[in-house]
């Protein structure tokens, strides 16, 4: 088990990230996020964009995971060898690449990105969207595998919460592999639900850092 990994075990990972348009875009402000979250207990930082990695690494003390999202439809999370090795160059300890069965950008097959990666002494992380996916993950030989894409692909139905039954599939399927929810993790209720259930780590994201959706739910809340 590499040291990074061992690491993350029964941990918090926390995702800093804020979409275009958005006054928290910047990678000075994505950068005080994740100190603000290292300072909380995160085990881990999750971000995106190279100046988002270069910054947040130049800063914390944990590890950081790095992606790089193009475009906004089918692979789109670090969705090339090119994408990930600029990842890895800015700083990230670990890169999380779109693990689905679709067709990548650059013709590349999802094992030969991985096997590219493991050549450079890169570690991957698989951001799945169903069991079939962490199958052709793990057999790819990915370092850790994810729920991440759970809900977003249209192989499963997008759960209110995490995506527990496919949780559940994985950690029976794969014993011996790090599994990983993340995904619509909202409240330190389900967060120990899903380590209960014996998730290596969890990713928690916009109910730490993405105050617009945290507000939108408050307000929601309100009297009509």
């Amino acid at each position: 088990m590499h040291p990074l990994i061992e690491h993350l075990r029964g941990g918090l990972v926390v995702s800093c990230q804020a979409y275009p348009g958005e006054p928290l875009r910047h990678p000075e402000t994505m950068a005080q996020m994740a100190l603000a979250a290292e300072a909380g207990g995160a085990r881990a930082i999750r971000c995106q964009g190279l100046a988002d990695i270069a910054a947040i690494k130049g800063q914390v003390k944990v590890p950081v995971i790095g992606i790089w999202k193009e475009g906004d439809e089918g692979v789109y999370i670090t969705p090339t060898l090119r994408h990930a090795r600029c990842c890895a160059g800015a700083g990230a300890d670990i890169v999380a690449l779109d693990a689905t069965r679709r067709p990548r950008p650059d013709g590349r097959s999802y094992a030969e990105t991985v096997c590219a990666l493991h050549d450079d002494g890169t570690l991957v992380m698989a951001d799945c969207g169903s069991l079939a996916d962490a199958e052709q993950a793990v057999e790819a030989g990915s370092d850790l595998i994810s729920t991440t894409l759970a809900g977003y692909t249209g192989e499963r139905a997008k759960t209110d919460g995490p995506d527990l039954e496919l949780l559940y599939a994985m950690l029976e399927r794969f014993p011996d592999v790090p599994v990983i929810c993340e995904g619509r993790i909202h409240t330190p209720t389900q967060l120990r639900e899903v380590m209960d259930a014996g998730a290596w780590a969890a990713v928690v994201g916009t109910a730490i850092t993405h105050p617009t959706s945290i507000t939108g739910w408050f307000t929601a809340a309100l009297p009509a």
